[in-house]
């Protein structure tokens, strides 16, 4: 059975929630990556702070990114699945929240990330054109 962990990008690293979003840019930059995960007390979950949040959620709205933190960006439940999870399971739960990237977690850890790059890599034609009309519906 083909896991989480077997089609995730590693190295996925947090931004602690009290960070600013112009670090969450830097550190995107640094990593390639367009989003992050958003960590608070003792590095649980609290979201995820994407590039096109930083810009359209505070660039664009005329606030200056060195004075809002990733925490105030982070909305809604944080979604994550376990590293042992099955690939129809990850599809489950991003389909079912209609979301492009999952944090992969083992024994209360970030281990790594999958993404729609991920997911193109890994799934038949027919899966990933069911994923796309699930989440871009």
């Amino acid at each position: 059975m083909t896991t989480a962990a077997d089609i995730m990008h590693a190295g996925a690293r947090w931004i602690p929630a009290t960070e600013t979003l112009d670090r969450a840019a830097q550190l995107m930059r640094e990593l390639d990556v367009g989003a992050l995960p958003v960590s608070g007390p003792n590095e649980r979950m609290v979201g995820i702070v994407t590039d096109r949040d930083i810009v359209v959620k505070c660039v664009a709205s005329g606030r200056d990114p060195a004075q809002v933190t990733c925490g105030e960006l982070a909305e809604g439940t944080p979604r994550w699945i376990d590293a042992d999870a099955s690939v129809d399971q990850v599809l489950e739960e991003m389909e079912s929240h209609q979301i492009r990237r999952l944090p992969v977690i083992r024994n209360k850890r970030l281990v790594g990330m999958i993404s729609e790059a991920d997911l193109a890599a890994h799934l038949t034609d027919e899966q990933l054109a069911e994923f796309v009309e699930r989440v871009y519906a």
